[in-house]
């Protein structure tokens, strides 16, 4: 669902100002004509009162028709469909879209070849989600209303496989809305019944199918951090002039549950998950969510066979994961997150979310959805720098081989980064690597060793030379990579990878302050993901490389440099150096929060901004209104130095230039 940002509603309201003034000038004017005329004659009387308020009336007829004319036109428009998508234009859509979910699904599991299903094939679906998956994210990733999406059974059915309608009558009935999580206010329930409301449909479904698909799907997106704890007050409602406000964690008492997170199976899932596999011994896991759940229990139980990663799919995407179940593709997607056992157990967990300073009281800003009404300065510790995502469990892994760093990289990480299953097998194969000094270039040979058809994707990745204490520097750096066409059995390709020598340098803080291709052997790996190598070559680099203002990287336009220093905070930084010696003190909660009288001195917010002591009378205004004659589809195609933007440019208004950035938001504004 899409919910409303107040801060567009302000800037759409501000955009009306001028017809706001008129329509409370007029309705004063009649308030006061009104009152005066209680003094005159009664037939005087009554008739001064009727023009008064005629003459109201007609003034909001003009008023609301300038608005809707004027700076509400371009919403109004669309929400009332305004314009047109050709039929080819919207058939090209869906096809791109049912093809990116079918380069992206990822298959994670699939023990016994359980997968894919054989033609015809019944299941037994199990999860209320699998009647109201997700689809997209929140805010700006929600999906419009005026397309019809093709939903998870609907794939399965045009995929040809069929499925057991008892199980989907039941879900439907039992509930058919998808609890609203928006950007103003969240409803965190997993709907889900209780094993005991199945009655005998669980015992009867294996007279159906012997095969189950445990449908699990967690919905997110921009304007709300996850839920840490799936316990908390509720204060959700749906009351407000702005829709949801609030938070609620569930609204099935028996799965709150403070000591789980929102991505972890809910109580009710993991009962209905115990009942699955105590009757089903071939069991399909499908995680609908976009973020990375802990997914660790998929091997506690040996009946789960296989586990298909399928993140929102937009419009039609369940039709690319009705294919790959039923192998009518191959899936070929790779993990873009690193799929974690413990949440609670990551360099980031004691600084997620966003923490209030204690001494910002003079700079609380107007907020209606803030607890008392005002929202205050707030701020986050990116404690472990360079160490994101997979970068930190590689170095990890990598610090404790040499024996550094207490660190089980197989019990901390269920599916790497980079990592994604096929139906068939396949070889790659390295070629030499040559380095001219500005680029590193070999070719990978990838074959389809397996008995059906295929695509495979080559993963380039870096380990530069550390000394400890050093640059920080990831014992892993994706760098490359690119995917095959489909290969059929026995077929192979060759894959052309280069990279630029330049794009192996590091940034160098605390030193140089720019970036350093330092001295050494550069180890050059195709992985099948971050953490498991195939072949392994090396680049040597001869001495070290600055690339300071005398020597900027190609790549960029001026030399690399940190003008962001001020940022920095009074945090320690996770540092690889003595095997992430530093790792409890830089992962630890804040315990300051308290903003520095240094940085309050130039801290600005709209309690203390003044735009006019930015005004300077040297500055020109720039061209406005100008009759070039250019139009916007002139310009399709043309670079974006080219000479004719500036025309363009040059022929918008303040007027215009205004509805395009207030109201610009969810569309493209008319101008």
């Amino acid at each position: 669902m899409l919910s409303i940002n107040i801060a567009d509603v302000i800037a759409v309201l501000q955009t009306m100002i001028p017809q706001l003034i008129i329509l409370g000038v007029a309705l004063v004017a009649a308030i006061i004509v009104t009152v005066c005329a209680m003094k005159a004659k009664k037939p005087l009387k009554g008739f001064i009162r009727k023009e008064a308020w005629i003459a109201f009336l007609l003034v909001v007829v003009v008023v609301a028709n300038t608005i809707v004319l004027g700076p509400m036109f371009s919403m109004i428009n669309m929400a009332m469909g305004g314009g047109k998508i050709s039929e080819d234009a919207i058939a090209e859509a869906k096809e791109l879209c049912t093809d990116i979910a079918e380069e992206g699904i990822v298959l994670l599991k699939n023990d016994d070849k359980a997968l894919p299903l054989a033609e015809g094939a019944k299941v037994n679906v199990f999860g209320w989600s699998s009647t109201n998956p997700i689809y997209g994210g929140t805010g700006s990733g929600a999906l419009s209303d005026a397309y019809p999406t093709v939903d998870f059974l609907t794939g399965l059915t045009d995929a040809g496989i069929e499925y057991n309608q008892d199980l989907v009558d039941f879900y439907k009935g039992w509930r058919d809305t998808r609890p609203t999580v928006g950007m103003m206010g969240q409803d965190w329930t997993i709907p889900e019944p209780k094993v005991s409301e199945y009655g005998n449909l669980i015992s009867d479904a294996k007279n159906y199918s012997d095969t189950a698909i445990f449908f699990i799907a967690r919905s997110g997106g921009e304007g709300a951090d996850l839920p840490q704890s799936y316990d908390g007050a509720d204060t959700f409602s749906t009351e407000g002039m702005f829709g949801a406000s609030g938070v609620r964690y569930s609204d099935q008492k028996d799965d709150l549950d403070a000591s789980k997170s929102y991505l972890e199976l809910s109580n009710r899932e993991q009962a209905l998950l115990d009942e699955v596999t105590a009757n089903f011994d071939n069991v399909i896991v499908v995680v609908n969510s976009a973020n990375a759940m802990e997914l660790g229990f998929v091997n506690d139980y040996s009946q789960i066979k296989s586990v298909l990663y399928c993140p929102g799919t937009g419009q039609t995407g369940f039709d690319g994961l009705g294919e790959i179940l039923a192998g009518q593709v191959n899936p070929s997607g790779k993990t873009a997150d690193t799929f974690v056992a413990d949440l609670f157990a990551t360099p980031t967990v004691n600084n997620f979310g966003d923490f209030d300073y204690t001494n910002m009281e003079a700079y609380g800003v107007d907020n209606m959805f803030a607890e008392g009404g005002k929202a205050y300065p707030t701020f986050v510790n990116y404690v472990e720098g360079i160490y994101v995502g997979y970068k930190f469990y590689e170095t990890a892994a990598a610090e404790a081989e040499a024996g550094n760093f207490e660190f089980d990289y197989d019990s901390a990480v269920v599916y790497p980064f980079g990592y994604g299953l096929s139906y068939t097998n396949f070889k790659q194969e390295m070629g030499p690597i040559t380095n001219d000094g500005k680029t590193v270039s070999f070719d990978v040979t990838v074959t389809n060793t397996g008995d059906v058809a295929g695509k495979d994707v080559v993963e380039v990745y870096y380990n530069p030379p550390y000394t400890n204490g050093g640059i920080e520097k990831s014992a892993a750096n994706l760098i490359q990579f690119a995917k095959t066409q489909t290969l059929e059995p026995g077929a192979s390709e060759t894959v052309s990878i280069s990279f630029a020598l330049e794009d192996m340098a590091s940034y160098d803080t605390y030193g140089k302050g720019c970036y350093v291709l330092e001295a050494g052997d550069y180890e050059i790996s195709i992985n099948s993901d971050a953490h498991n190598k195939i072949a392994t070559d090396t680049v040597n680099v001869a001495s070290d490389i600055v690339y300071d203002d005398s020597n900027k990287r190609d790549s960029d336009v001026v030399a690399a440099k940190n003008e962001f220093q001020f940022a920095e905070g009074d945090v320690t930084y996770l540092s690889r150096a003595d095997g992430f010696a530093n790792y409890a003190e830089a992962t630890a909660a804040p315990t300051s929060f308290e903003m520095s009288d240094d940085y309050k001195a130039t801290y600005f917010n709209e309690t203390n901004y003044d735009p006019t002591d930015y005004n300077n009378d040297a500055d020109e205004m720039p061209t406005t209104g100008a009759k070039n004659g250019v139009e916007l589809k002139e310009l399709r195609g043309l670079d974006y130095d080219d000479p004719k933007w500036e025309e363009l440019l040059d022929e918008m208004s303040v007027a215009d230039m205004n509805t395009l950035i207030e109201l610009g938001g969810y569309e493209t504004s008319a101008v």
